[in-house]
């Protein structure tokens, strides 16, 4: 299945099968994908939170509204993506010297170069006031990839904004680790009576979002 096929397949889960449980391999597979998604000068400005026990779903359901309990406590595993709120220049270094031993740069200047421009960049997002935003998009990045990644696999998926997120922070502990929650994502395999599967999918018109410049 090519990507367009599976943009054209792939849908937002409403119920899930709680009999059924994604695999270790393909979990870890899910993981390896947002861990390799792209960002904005490789900045990387994430961490990402995984539970799929009862008491982990106990945990974070806590922060979770009414109309998506069912979400979670059913699906097979979630997955809590957060963004950093700050960066220091020793963890941005860290990026550039990963990168070095990772044999990006074959010469030093450029790897000081990456690694001044990159710290540029963050203070400047700071300068603007929107560096949390900013994080935050970039974020966005991965869990596109995740849920695309999932349903490669006919993993099903949901992604969930509808949650208290000053909430899921305190009960992660999140402000002291300088990170902000962002979403949740659900994964696991559809329910028989899933509200949503027998839906046509609807989008607006080529014409009406895409415009050649000439």
């Amino acid at each position: 299945m090519d990507f367009l096929d599976i943009s054209k397949q792939r849908y937002t889960t409403k119920h899930y099968n709680p009999t059924r449980k994604i695999s270790d391999r393909d979990i870890n597979e899910l993981l390896e994908v947002v861990r390799l998604a792209p960002s904005a000068v490789n900045i990387q400005p994430w961490h990402f939170y995984v539970g799929s026990s009862q008491s982990a779903k106990e945990k974070i359901l806590k922060a979770i509204p009414d109309f998506n309990i069912p979400r979670i406590q059913d699906c097979s595993h979630f997955v809590v993506l957060c963004s950093k709120t700050k960066m220091t220049d020793q963890e941005l270094s860290a990026i550039t010297q990963k990168e070095d031993a990772d044999g990006r740069y074959p010469k030093a200047e450029i790897r000081d170069a990456v690694d001044s421009h990159r710290k540029i960049f963050a203070r400047m997002h700071e300068d603007l006031g929107d560096f949390t935003q900013w994080t935050a998009k970039q974020t966005y990045i991965a869990m596109t990839a995740l849920l695309y990644a999932a349903a490669s696999k006919g993993i099903d998926s949901t992604p969930i904004e509808g949650m208290d997120f000053d909430k899921t922070d305190e009960i992660l502990n999140l402000k002291n680790k300088n990170l902000k929650s962002v979403m949740i994502v659900a994964l696991g395999y559809r329910a028989e009576n899933d509200s949503n599967a027998d839906r046509p999918k609807s989008r607006l018109n080529y014409e009406e979002v895409i415009t050649s410049i000439d």
